[in-house]
């Protein structure tokens, strides 16, 4: 699917993030896997990055990242009337963290429910947020995407240890009165499910399920390199953009390489691309908000700058988001 905005003024007022104090070093993983600093930040660009710790479940490491969020845009828990929460490991599978996070959070009146699609949840978060605010059936969201991925791995498999990290990110969504959101473009492929999974994980049975995350690393990389291009074109054409237009592209910080690849396709400067993936590897549906808070401390996202962002991930899915940033904008 595929849409610009209908004309409604709808954009990110705060934003706020945060990862577990653990910092767990390319280093530390070669004690449980055949792997060297060398070789992960060679093949992936992974430096470092955050674990949660046994007591820390999604919602810990959320919450403050929400509050922040609030801060940020200068509004009180009180006022927010949807929670969106993007995350394949919330708490448990109920009640929700998003319903969870909205009464820590101060939250009664709140509609709260999570989205699951995998590394791109975030991108379809915002677009319901989108959705649910320019029909008038939202005044005020709050828009979640986190996971801590480290709790589903296993120590074991190289391909999966090295790549993934934990964190948070949260946004208000509201509207505003100049900018905003331009647009969505947002797919899916369940045929290709089976190169990144997590069998054993629901209702359906699976003989002796390890419960780990499993992916076809190379299936994967193929699928992201030809989604994280084609979603940004198909979105740049139907707003009538080009790739010059935009200011800052902010694409899901799954591996170096798949980020190198996608911004040399489709045409974006290094200095147009926001890089974290060395400081906290693939953090799944924290990925993206992440990616924006370091544009905002370094001072890209500017008043009427153009901001692109693109995810893909688990389902598999994929997905992007154009947005219009202002001065009412979280800064």
């Amino acid at each position: 699917m595929i849409g610009k905005a209908n004309g409604a003024r709808i954009g990110i007022t705060g934003l706020g993030v945060n990862v577990p104090a653990k910092v767990v070093t390319n280093d530390d993983l070669a004690k449980f896997v055949d792997t060297s600093d060398e070789w992960i930040i060679e093949r992936t660009g992974i430096r470092e990055r955050r674990f949660a710790t046994q007591d820390e479940a999604l919602t810990d490491i959320a919450r403050p990242a929400c509050l922040q969020a609030l801060a940020s845009a200068g509004v009180e828990a009180s006022s927010i009337d949807l929670v969106l929460c993007a995350t394949v490991t919330p708490d448990m599978m109920f009640p929700t963290s998003s319903a969870l996070l909205a009464d820590q959070l101060g939250m009664p009146d709140a509609a709260a429910y999570d989205l699951l699609a995998g590394c791109t949840g975030f991108v379809y978060a915002i677009a319901q947020a989108y959705g649910m605010l320019a029909s008038g059936l939202s005044r005020r969201a709050l828009v979640v995407g986190a996971d801590v991925l480290s709790k589903l791995l296993d120590f074991d498999d190289r391909s999966t240890l090295v790549l993934f990290g934990d964190g948070a990110g949260a946004v208000v969504m509201e509207p505003v009165k100049k900018g905003g959101f331009l647009g969505f473009e947002l797919g899916a492929d369940g045929g290709g499910g089976e190169s990144l999974w997590l069998p054993g994980s629901g209702s359906r049975h699976f003989e002796n399920p390890e419960s780990f995350v499993k992916m076809n690393g190379r299936e994967v990389y193929k699928f992201a390199t030809r989604v994280l291009v084609s979603s940004a074109q198909k979105l740049l054409d139907e707003v009538g953009m080009t790739v010059d237009d935009v200011d800052v592209y902010v694409p899901h910080q799954a591996n170096i390489r798949i980020i190198d690849h996608a911004a040399r396709k489709l045409g974006f400067p290094p200095e147009k691309v926001v890089v974290n993936v060395q400081k906290y590897g693939n953090t799944s549906s924290g990925s993206i908000p992440l990616a924006l808070a370091d544009a905002a401390t370094d001072g890209r996202l500017k008043p009427g700058a153009k901001v692109l962002m693109t995810g893909m991930g688990a389902g598999l899915t994929w997905g992007s988001g154009l947005i219009e940033w202002t001065e009412e904008m979280a800064a």
